[in-house]
């Protein structure tokens, strides 16, 4: 099959869009001349200024059945598009409706969410053994199935295109914005619960002893709700006389992704920065506790996972219902030494 005009709805959340990657370098290596078009959330859309897309369009309308006007207006403009194929990589129910009011002739998607009879092609859900397990391969294999492309390609790490250019630019950023030198970039939030989330002050001891092995200051990032967390980490991290600044809340996503790229290395929990950072090819080690690291963790030989497997993780929940301790348990000392330690790989 042969498509020239593509419509692809892109995951949600940040680290889901990254672990996309593959599979939207995978669909341009399959349509090299098709003109692609990305319909994606505007907090992930900034992920999407590369090579991958032709363009992106922001969908900002409420879940559910609200804006329902707004709703079908964007159905009939992306009827106007003359999409011949709709790819969709998030799984609810009203991605597959806004495809298939807009009359888009092929609809391709997982058959989740009850949306299996507004698709063209309903792809069943893989089963637990029937695929590796990290993530990205989930999105590979709906592509497969669908017969896009024959079998799942090479992908041991998973890259942002044009990183080289994210680099200077990113340099450039921190330059203007925070002084010059290198910088540790630390992400201390994750948006799932704050069972993810390593103690602060760890974090702070971990990016202090970091950076003095470095020389380099302490680079701050998070959303806006994260900013007094953050806060609370540079705080710490210049009472010991180490250079830092907290940019929570005060980066959009391409410019973290930019500013990402452009750190010595990165400390992190299971988040979306974690995704980003490994993504880029920068040095990241992240603290995993209550989530699968089989599944959701980074890739790639710069990336590293850093846990003790206590009795309880993973427990997939929000909060911890008890101690904490499956985060409690991990040293600051032990992170600062694999950081330095994926340093000096990336250096020689």
């Amino acid at each position: 099959m042969e498509f020239r005009r593509i419509l692809i709805r892109a995951t949600n959340w940040v680290g889901d869009a990254v672990m996309c990657l593959p599979a939207m370098a995978a669909v341009r290596a399959r349509f090299p001349e098709a003109h692609i078009t990305l319909l994606a959330r505007p907090w992930v859309a900034g992920l999407y200024d590369n090579s991958l897309v032709d363009d992106v369009i922001a969908y900002d309308l409420a879940r559910g059945p609200r804006d329902l006007r707004a709703k079908r207006k964007l159905a009939r403009d992306l009827q106007g598009m003359q999409f011949d194929c709709a790819i969709l990589f998030q799984n609810a129910f009203e991605a597959a409706a806004l495809v298939w009011m807009a009359q888009i002739p092929a609809r391709i998607g997982y058959a989740r969410d009850g949306r299996g009879l507004l698709l063209t092609d309903p792809i069943a859900v893989p089963g637990k053994d029937e695929i590796p397990e990290h993530q990205r391969f989930y999105y590979l294999e709906l592509l497969r199935r669908a017969g896009l492309i024959e079998r799942i390609p090479e992908c041991e790490a998973i890259r942002v295109p044009g990183v080289e250019y994210l680099r200077v630019h990113g340099r450039k950023m921190l330059r203007d914005r925070g002084g010059s030198g290198d910088w540790i970039g630390v992400s201390p939030g994750a948006a799932y619960g704050t069972a993810k989330r390593w103690l602060p002050e760890r974090f702070a001891e971990a990016a202090i002893d970091l950076a003095r092995q470095c020389d380099s200051g302490v680079a701050l990032f998070g959303s806006p709700d994260e900013k007094e967390l953050c806060e609370t980490v540079r705080g710490i991290v210049s009472s010991a006389d180490v250079k830092t600044i907290n940019f929570a809340g005060a980066a959009k996503l391409d410019e973290f992704v930019a500013m990402a790229s452009a750190c010595t290395a990165f400390l992190t929990n299971d988040s979306g920065a974690m995704h980003v950072a490994s993504a880029v090819g920068v040095p990241t080690v992240a603290v995993f506790g209550a989530t699968d690291h089989i599944a959701t963790g980074p890739t790639g030989p710069l990336a590293s996972i850093v846990r003790e497997p206590v009795d309880c993780s993973p427990c997939l929940l929000r909060e911890c219902p008890t101690d904490h301790r499956c985060m409690k348990a991990v040293e600051s000392s032990r992170v600062a030494e694999e950081a330095w330690r994926l340093v000096q790989i990336s250096q020689s």
